[in-house]
């Protein structure tokens, strides 16, 4: 399927342009049309305190907010013009433990959304952002690095391959980039040679199926027995010098990754490159 729809979180976050200039440039290569979506978050009152603040105080707050969400937008709209694209950009209210839910709600109606990496030095109006929404959404989500990307990324990807369900879909999804490529890497970390998984050459399969819509791509194969999984793709990733990961995300029980973590958890917090996750 292509993707011609790409919705856009703007964030209001130190790195909001980095995120808008990375989408807005996936949109020209795959010639999508790109929204924005503000998230204008509505203050919430604990009730033993809700008696003794008065209404024109909380008025005066959401007003802020609007008039906040409003500079917001003209600044996307600015910004994306700028580059020579046309786009919209909507804004929604919503009170904070609704984010996720309505984040997910409006990327259903779209092939692809994009976000930003939660900055660990900054302050974030909603934790585990990413987490969420790709569970709840039912679409693939395009994380940009809060550092920012490569102009065009895309250039040289890089896939997770672990012949899992949620790696193939990510592969699926992710086929428009990858048919655009310079060059497509299938990266498998410590691979069993089963018949039930990987066969007797992990990656060879997956690569036969991209080959088959025109990609050319090659395999490594890399074991370590010192490092996560997580840990060790990210140094690979570092010796590819790719410019895209395509992964699955979440594949194990997620109350066990939430008591012992995951390689989803930690590609999100140490990605320099952007990536590419579908659920």
């Amino acid at each position: 399927m292509a993707i011609k729809n790409i919705l856009v979180h703007v964030d209001r976050t130190d790195s909001m342009d980095k995120t808008i200039d990375a989408a807005n440039s996936l949109a020209a290569q795959l010639d999508a049309h790109l929204t924005g979506l503000i998230l204008a978050i509505r203050t919430t009152i604990p009730s033993y305190a809700g008696a003794t603040i008065p209404q024109e105080i909380l008025d005066e707050l959401w007003a802020q907010q609007m008039a906040q969400a409003k500079e917001t937008k003209a600044h996307f709209l600015k910004r994306v013009e700028a580059i020579g694209r046309s786009a919209e950009c909507r804004v929604e209210s919503c009170y904070g433990n609704a984010v996720t839910s309505i984040l997910g709600l409006h990327a259903r109606y779209a092939d692809l959304l994009v976000l930003g990496q939660q900055d660990p030095a900054g302050t974030a109006a909603t934790p585990n952002l990413v987490e969420h929404v790709v569970l709840e959404s039912g679409r693939p989500l395009l994380v940009i690095p809060y550092i920012g990307t490569r102009a065009n990324l895309g250039k040289h990807v890089a896939v997770a391959w672990d012949a899992s369900r949620e790696a193939a879909r990510a592969v699926s999804d992710a086929m428009p980039l990858m048919e655009k490529a310079e060059r497509v890497t299938v990266v498998a970390i410590n691979p069993e040679k089963s018949a039930a998984v990987h066969g007797d050459e992990p990656g060879a399969d997956i690569a036969l199926h991209l080959s088959r819509h025109g990609i050319n791509c090659d395999v490594q194969r890399s074991s370590y027995s010192d490092l996560a999984v997580g840990d060790a793709l990210l140094s690979r990733l570092a010796d590819l010098d790719c410019d895209l990961l395509v992964m699955g995300a979440y594949g194990h029980n997620r109350w066990r990754q939430l008591i012992l973590g995951g390689t989803t958890e930690t590609i999100v917090k140490q990605m320099t490159i952007p990536v590419f996750l579908s659920h």
